[in-house]
């Protein structure tokens, strides 16, 4: 079998591991190697509006995160992948897992989409909907939760064509604005959710003659 030349090589070591994809996003492991854009995500306040108080982050408080998520990851206890445009490659976000319970087969959901220009285009939808479908197929849980802001109209519209659905409300808990805002409840059962892609991996194999 012929090898691979220097250029064949450089282009394999630089393709990021995929472990899902789908139609329009793929899913593979975070990289030491992202933090620097982890890092600029995490000081873009018109992403940090749809997730927590805005303000600025050190590139060594990043780098904590990420090590922390890698600690937390051997726990058992988070998944975390990096989200990428699937017909360039191109990383575009984040999506989490946390607080998982084999236990009693719950965790909680969350995702980031970091890069401007994929927001609004169907690109968190389908990671959020691969997410579940590791959740329930790959790991076995039965209920995935989440919460986000009133305000944030489009996440709530992403996570109910993804498969949530609102379940409860914190009435005038965040602050938005000049106003307060309440915090919506959702979450996804296994049992409500049919799989898009692992359905088709996660199987055993046939008997053969």
């Amino acid at each position: 079998m012929k090898g691979m030349d220097s250029s064949q090589e450089q282009q394999a070591a630089e393709r990021p591991i995929i472990n899902i994809e789908s139609e329009k996003v793929a899913l593979g492991p975070i990289r030491r190697d992202q933090v620097p854009l982890f890092y600029r995500w995490a000081n873009d306040f018109n992403v940090l509006r749809t997730l927590h108080i805005p303000r600025p982050s050190t590139f060594e408080e990043n780098l904590a995160f990420f090590e922390g998520d890698v600690e937390n990851e051997k726990r058992r206890t988070e998944v975390h992948f990096t989200v990428y445009e699937r017909a360039t490659l191109i990383p575009i976000g984040r999506v989490d897992l946390a607080e998982i319970s084999h236990r009693d087969r719950r965790a909680e959901f969350g995702i980031e989409i970091g890069e401007a220009n994929y927001r609004g285009r169907g690109f968190g939808t389908e990671a959020t909907r691969l997410m579940l479908d590791y959740a329930f197929t790959g790991l076995g849980l039965h209920n995935v939760g989440l919460y986000t802001w009133e305000y944030n109209l489009a996440a709530q519209a992403a996570y109910k064509k993804a498969g949530f659905r609102e379940v409860g409300r914190r009435r005038q808990a965040k602050f938005m604005g000049g106003k307060f805002w309440d915090i919506v409840y959702m979450d996804c059962l296994s049992t409500e959710f049919v799989s898009p892609v692992l359905s088709k991996v996660m199987v055993p194999d046939e008997m053969r003659s």
